[in-house]
């Protein structure tokens, strides 16, 4: 995969690999990182990007007509989802503890421990970093696993669970990560991306399953 870095991002996404874009981080989520999947029948937009017109052409191109799932990770992720659902129609998905944040959203659908797009992606309930985080495995030809505010990079080769001024419940985070291990396919070691922004040039956009630190 190619590395993504802060000095690669303008006002447009990066390729991460086929089929997989990085958008700009969100200054109204905290840095938040989106991202796009273009899987079939139905691609994905994991988390709001900055809504912009730009955004709008962008996402209209890469969904190539095609409504898409826009899948929310956490609340610190939310943005201005309503306009971007209001601006292309396109449904949300988001974990059922959050699903009140989002009154303005006709298309809103929630789900409690686990889901399965209709693309066959797979969500699972991680909360401890909001309420409602979650965390989404694209199986192959991805094999990658989005995994929001859950797992935050920290050098250019390290992911780990971070306690932060904003962080729900540490113990419940705790939970999620040995829960996430064992509902994780035993036979895959998926490439492992995070909702959180690019802030220094060291950073990756991608990073392997060995990236992973337990703390």
């Amino acid at each position: 995969m190619v590395p993504i870095s802060a000095a690669d991002f303008g006002n447009q996404p990066q390729q991460l690999k086929e089929g997989i874009w990085a958008f700009p981080p969100n200054n109204l989520c905290n840095g938040a990182q989106s991202w796009w999947l273009g899987c079939d029948p139905e691609p994905v937009l994991i988390d709001c990007p900055p809504v912009t017109p730009a955004t709008i052409e962008c996402l209209k191109t890469f969904s190539l007509g095609r409504p898409a799932l826009i899948v929310l990770t956490n609340r610190e992720s939310h943005g201005r989802v309503s306009a971007l659902h209001d601006a292309l129609g396109w449904p949300v998905l988001v974990q059922e503890q959050e699903a009140y944040l989002l009154p303005g959203i006709k298309k809103l659908s929630s789900f409690s421990e686990e889901c399965l797009t209709t693309s066959g992606l797979r969500l699972l309930w991680t909360p401890g970093p909001t309420p409602g985080s979650c965390v989404l495995y694209a199986p192959a030809p991805w094999n990658v696993l989005f995994c929001g505010r859950l797992l935050i990079p920290l050098k250019s080769n390290r992911l780990e669970a971070v306690l932060t001024k904003t962080t729900f419940h540490w113990t419940r985070q705790q939970k999620s990560l040995e829960k996430l291990r064992q509902w994780l396919p035993r036979d895959r070691s998926p490439v492992l991306v995070s909702g959180v922004g690019v802030h220094s040039q060291q950073w990756r956009g991608a990073f392997d399953w060995k990236d992973w630190k337990s703390s």
